[in-house]
């Protein structure tokens, strides 16, 4: 019998801990082991039983949850999933809060509609099962959990698929950087982008994050990073020196007008149970880049990505992904990697040198 993975809600909404936990309690491999309205309270229970997976409020009464956040780090690390409203003021706290340790942020503003409460159930159960699988516990994770996969869609509902013919009619001077991460990734992206040098080629970017929290997380990269970074509008340019990054709840598309590339925001179905997909940006890049292009596949719980990884490097563009030591979850890399997606497999700190590299061997070539 597998064991299932056992979560503490500590929310000072009655509302909110009683939503949780139906959501939670509807998958199979999650079970809700208690409920706290603040971190006085999580402490007790912590104190009896130590649950797999704590979600934790931001704002609530006598302690909030970032000190209680940076507490549970120091003295017992657990992993951490924050449920913030993600207002304007809550989404620098919740930046704050992946800093300090948590695994994931998910946003809990419209959790009265219901075609939110269904998407938000699948997204929010993978960040759970996500989140037990982190390196961030000291007990070893167990990689044999079996998980319950949700029916789901593939990039062919927003793309078709690119034919080799089709690519090998690309004809630009310009290189593309495509890459895809979830679990994990806000740490990653911001280790890769900070070391990409200013004349970078352009940069696309799907992070599985909230809407309205992508904005806050482009423009905290933008203060950190030599090259600028930006939350994605319909119709940007990809160009030298940027990157642009997916807006939440919404499919980011690479197109292609001349020789020049530009972006496309599309609304859709879930894709591999996201919105954002890295399938769909992949694919995407494929089918308007074609071998003008490099796609690098990081941390991430789930095989989104694996196969439009694949499909960059069917028709000619270099691939990369993130090995299992740096990540904090290996599995959207290790998919595309037993898929034979990646050309190279190497840890976090050598993603951007890579990439440089191989920018610089196309400039050469074109010349």
């Amino acid at each position: 019998m597998i064991k299932k993975i056992r979560v503490l809600i500590v929310d000072d909404s009655a509302v909110v801990r009683q939503t949780l936990q139906t959501i939670l309690n509807s998958d199979p491999d999650i079970e809700v082991m208690g409920t706290a309205s603040d971190p006085f309270f999580a402490a007790k229970k912590i104190s009896v039983e130590i649950p797999d997976v704590i979600t934790l409020d931001v704002e609530m009464p006598r302690m909030d949850g970032l000190t209680f956040l940076k507490r549970i780090m120091s003295q017992h690390p657990i992993p951490v999933v924050i449920i913030s409203s993600l207002t304007a003021k809550g989404t620098e706290t919740a930046m704050k809060a992946l800093e300090f340790g948590a695994v994931e942020v998910i946003a809990k503003s419209q959790m009265d509609t219901k075609n939110f409460i269904e998407e938000s159930r699948i997204y929010l159960c993978d960040a759970v099962k996500a989140a037990a699988l982190s390196k961030i516990k000291r007990r070893v994770a167990t990689q044999t959990h079996e998980l319950t996969v949700q029916p789901k869609y593939s990039a062919d509902a927003i793309l078709q698929k690119v034919t080799r013919n089709e690519s090998s009619m690309i004809r630009t001077t310009e290189l593309v950087v495509a890459v895809g991460a979830s679990t994990g990734g806000t740490e990653a992206l911001r280790v890769f982008l900070e070391a990409m040098p200013p004349d970078s080629p352009g940069i696309v970017i799907v992070q599985h994050m909230p809407e309205n929290f992508t904005k806050s997380f482009a423009n905290r990269l933008n203060e950190l990073c030599g090259i600028s970074v930006k939350e994605a509008e319909n119709g940007d340019s990809v160009i030298r020196g940027r990157a642009l990054i997916a807006p939440g709840n919404h499919h980011l598309l690479i197109k292609r007008s001349g020789a020049k590339y530009y972006v496309e925001i599309k609304e859709g179905p879930l894709v591999n149970r996201h919105r954002p997909s890295v399938d769909v940006l992949f694919r995407s890049t494929a089918r308007f880049a074609g071998r003008n292009a490099i796609g690098i596949i990081m941390t991430g719980m789930g095989d989104d990505g694996a196969r439009g990884l694949l499909e960059m490097k069917e028709v000619g563009a270099h691939t990369i992904a993130q090995d299992e030591k740096s990540c904090v979850v290996f599995g959207m890399p290790n998919e595309a990697i037993k898929l034979g997606a990646a050309d190279k497999i190497l840890p976090l700190d050598q993603i951007a040198n890579a990439t440089t590299f191989w920018a610089k061997q196309f400039s050469s070539n074109i010349l």
